[in-house]
C-alpha cells in the first residue's frame, strides 16, 4: 500500500479550501442543522441522508447514539436523531444503554410511529431486541392527553407499536389507558387543533385554551396570526407569552413575527426576555453575520423560515448574553451594524447591504486592525465561503455553523466550529471557556 501520497484536497461549494477532518466531525456538522430529507441551498435533502448513512457506517454505535442525544436534547431536533437511530441499529455493538438512547430521545407519541417507519424505510424486517426495548419503555411516558393528540391513521399506528412491542404498563390506570386506545375509546383532547377542526368560535376556543394555560409558546407564536384574525386579546396573548420562560430555537421567534407582523412587539419583548436569562459572556466579542445569497434561501424548501432567521436569531441572542457587543454583515462587503435589540437588529442586519458572495477571509481582513480590542469573534454563517481565513491574533475564535453541508471553511486550528442553530450553540462557548 502506498502511503507518501498527496491527499485529494477537499472545497467549500462556493470554491474555498476546507479541511479534512474525522468522520465523526463530519457526521455531526451534517446532523445538527439538518431538516430531514428537506433539500436546501446547495443541496438536496436525499444527498444529505445518504450522507448521514455513509457515515454512520463508518462510526460506532456509541458515537453515533451520542450524536442523537445532542441533536434531540440540545438542539431540538426531532427526526434527524431518529434516522440516527436507525443506522446504529444496523452495527454489531448494540448495549443495553442503546435502549436508554431510544428512551430519552422520544419525547412524543408520534416519534414511536415515525421511528418505526425509518427502521422499515428500506424493508419490512424483524425488530432489533434494543428497539423493542427502547420503544417499550419510552410508551410509558405518555398520557391520555398525548396519546390522543398524537393517535393519527397513518400506515403505522400507536396501537400497533403497542402490540409489537409488547409494552408493559405502569399500573393499572395505564393498562386502562392503553385499552381504550386499543379500542379507540381515548379522550378527545382539548387542544387548539381540535376544536377548531370541529368548527367551534375561534375567539372563544382560543381565548379558553389561553386562560387555562392550555397552549404551550410554540402553539401560541405558531397561531399569532390565527389569534389576531379571530379578535383574541393581544394583552392575553403577550401575559401568557412572558409568563412562559421555556427556551425556543431563536428564528422560531422570527418566524412567528413574520407572519404577524402587528404583533411583533409582544413577540420582540418575549424574545428579549428569553435571552436575557442567559448568563453573560465575558468581555468584548466582535460577531460577524454571512448575509450572502445562500443565506438568503430558506432552511430548506419546504419552509418559510430562512437562514438568515437562524442566524439573526443568534445575534439577537448574544446580543443579549455578552458583556460588550459589536456586530458586523458581510458578503461583498463588510458593514458595521447599530447597537440595537431584537427585532430591529434582524432589520438592520438584512438590510445592511445587497446579498451576493461570501468572502468571509476579506471581510476578516477589514476589521484586521481591530482585533486586538476583541476577546473572541463569533462567525455566524453556513461556510460556503469563497476566500480562506487569515491567522488572527484572537485565541478565543468560534464559527457558529448553521448550514449542514459535507465541508466548511478551513480553519487553520484556530476556529472552534459549532454546527447547529439553537442556544446551545451559545452555551457550549460558554461551557468551553469556564473549563
Amino acid at each position: 500500500m502506498k502511503v507518501n501520497t498527496q491527499r485529494p484536497s477537499v472545497y467549500t461549494h462556493e470554491g474555498a479550501m476546507s479541511e479534512d477532518i474525522s468522520v465523526y466531525q463530519r457526521l455531526k456538522r451534517t446532523v445538527m442543522a439538518c431538516l430531514l430529507f428537506e433539500d436546501n441551498f446547495y443541496e438536496n435533502g436525499v444527498n444529505c441522508v445518504d450522507r448521514i448513512k455513509e457515515l454512520c457506517a463508518k462510526s460506532t454505535a456509541l458515537q453515533i447514539c451520542s450524536i442523537a442525544l445532542e441533536a434531540a436534547q440540545k438542539y431540538h431536533l426531532r427526526h434527524v436523531p431518529l434516522l440516527l437511530i436507525v443506522e446504529a441499529l444496523k452495527h454489531k455493538d448494540k448495549h443495553t444503554w442503546f435502549a436508554d438512547t431510544i428512551y430519552h430521545i422520544i419525547t412524543r407519541p408520534d416519534q414511536l410511529t415515525d421511528l418505526l417507519a425509518l427502521y422499515w424505510k428500506e424493508g419490512k424486517r424483524p425488530l432489533a431486541y434494543q428497539l423493542k426495548q427502547g420503544l417499550k419503555r419510552a410508551f410509558t411516558k405518555f398520557d391520555e392527553h398525548q396519546l390522543a393528540k398524537y393517535n393519527r391513521d397513518n400506515p403505522i399506528k400507536l396501537r400497533d407499536v403497542l402490540f409489537m412491542v409488547h409494552a408493559k404498563p405502569k399500573d393499572q390506570a395505564q393498562a386502562e389507558l392503553w385499552k381504550r386506545l386499543v379500542d379507540k375509546k381515548l379522550m378527545v383532547p382539548d387542544t387548539w387543533e381540535t376544536r377548531l377542526s370541529d368548527g367551534q368560535d375561534k375567539k372563544k376556543s382560543f381565548h379558553e385554551l389561553l386562560e387555562l394555560n392550555k397552549m404551550g409558546k410554540l402553539a401560541i407564536l405558531r397561531n399569532l396570526r390565527n389569534m389576531r384574525d379571530a379578535g383574541v386579546s393581544k394583552e392575553l396573548v403577550r401575559q401568557r407569552l412572558e409568563e412562559n420562560i421555556k427556551e425556543m430555537l431563536p428564528f422560531q421567534y422570527l418566524a412567528a413575527a413574520r407572519e404577524c407582523p402587528d404583533w411583533e412587539d409582544i413577540v420582540d419583548k418575549s424574545m428579549i426576555q428569553a435571552s436575557e436569562l442567559k448568563p453573560k459572556l465575558k468581555g468584548s466579542t466582535l460577531v460577524m453575520v454571512d448575509v450572502s445569497g445562500s443565506m438568503d434561501a430558506p432552511i430548506s424548501l419546504k419552509s418559510k423560515m430562512m437562514r438568515f432567521d437562524a442566524a439573526c436569531g443568534l445575534a439577537i441572542l448574544l446580543r443579549e448574553c455578552c458583556e460588550n457587543l459589536s456586530i458586523v454583515s458581510f458578503s461583498d462587503q463588510t458593514v458595521q451594524i447599530p447597537p440595537r435589540q431584537g427585532m430591529a437588529l434582524r432589520d438592520a442586519i438584512v438590510k445592511s447591504q445587497g446579498h451576493s458572495g461570501t468572502y468571509i477571509g476579506q471581510s476578516l481582513y477589514s476589521v484586521y486592525p481591530h482585533l486586538g480590542n476583541f476577546s473572541r469573534i463569533i462567525i455566524i454563517t453556513d461556510e460556503q465561503s469563497q476566500d480562506v481565513l487569515p491567522i488572527v491574533p484572537t485565541k478565543l475564535n468560534y464559527i457558529l455553523n448553521v448550514g449542514c453541508y459535507q465541508n466548511g471553511i478551513g480553519t487553520r486550528n484556530q476556529w472552534t466550529t459549532i454546527s447547529g442553530f439553537s442556544e446551545s450553540s451559545i452555551d457550549f462557548i460558554r461551557e468551553f471557556e469556564s473549563i
